[in-house]
């Protein structure tokens, strides 16, 4: 009996340690990540600099993915393609990034720089979660 009941306290520590699917952007101290404060800064007041932070923000997820899996969260490539294919997202940050925001593209034709990493954004969506197909197919005949 005090052997299961250690076997069962072991493997109920053992399930306790928690481990980081996804890197949601942020450090590992802090209480919200990135992807939580910028969406919201976007969200709640709809500038062109929240828009130009919340775009770099998705490019450093999907270029660097951390955690367990090292694959970007699930639904951060969608709404980041849904994003860069939005009308007026490009001109918008041709003309309110910063120099440092805007060289993370290699090129200043940001209308077909966004166009094509859009698409690869909501293709790589369905790559790496095929569930998601229901909702991005619609999104890809579209255009």
């Amino acid at each position: 009996m005090r052997k299961m009941m250690l076997a069962v306290l072991m493997a109920a520590l053992a399930c306790s340690c928690t481990t980081t699917l996804y890197n949601w952007g942020g450090g590992p101290l802090s209480e919200t990540s990135s992807y939580e404060e910028r969406t919201y800064a976007y969200f709640n007041r709809q500038t062109p600099e929240s828009l130009c932070a919340l775009v770099c923000m998705y490019e450093d997820i999907v270029s660097s993915p951390g955690g367990t899996r090292q694959v970007p969260p699930p639904g951060v490539c969608a709404e980041y393609g849904y994003l860069l294919l939005m009308q007026g997202t490009a001109e918008t940050f041709a003309s309110h990034a910063s120099s440092m925001q805007k060289r993370r593209f290699k090129s200043a034709d940001y209308a077909s720089i966004f166009a094509e990493r859009g698409r690869q954004m909501l293709q790589r969506e369905l790559e790496l979660y095929p569930e998601s197909q229901r909702f991005i197919a619609p999104l890809l005949k579209k255009l």
